[in-house]
């Protein structure tokens, strides 16, 4: 009996904390979903011509000020596109990508 009682609540415990965060990765999986295209674009700017031509055009001031550049900062974007690529093998292996 207090086996049965015990493994009652484990199972309880697992399922009253597995829905709040199921929930909260499902919402944070869709709006990872949303920003796959415009990571994409952002892969494809990092480095390209039209992103050096915007970094020596900072360089030369030619840029407003109050400009928001952190596009134009190497270590921000690659740690940015490298968080991305991270997880994304992270998910892979997990089998979170229903892979098994």
């Amino acid at each position: 009996m207090e086996e049965r009682i015990r493994r009652i609540r484990e199972m309880e415990t697992i399922l009253q904390t597995a829905g709040p965060v199921l929930r909260r990765l499902e919402a944070a999986l869709e709006e990872y979903e949303a920003l796959r295209e415009p990571l994409a674009a952002l892969d494809a700017y990092y480095g390209s011509r039209e992103w050096w031509e915007d970094l020596d055009a900072d360089a030369r001031g030619e840029l407003p000020a109050d400009l928001r550049r952190g596009v134009l900062s190497q270590d921000e974007v690659y740690d940015l596109l490298t968080d991305a690529r991270r997880l994304e093998t992270r998910m892979r292996e997990s089998g979170a990508c229903g892979e098994e």
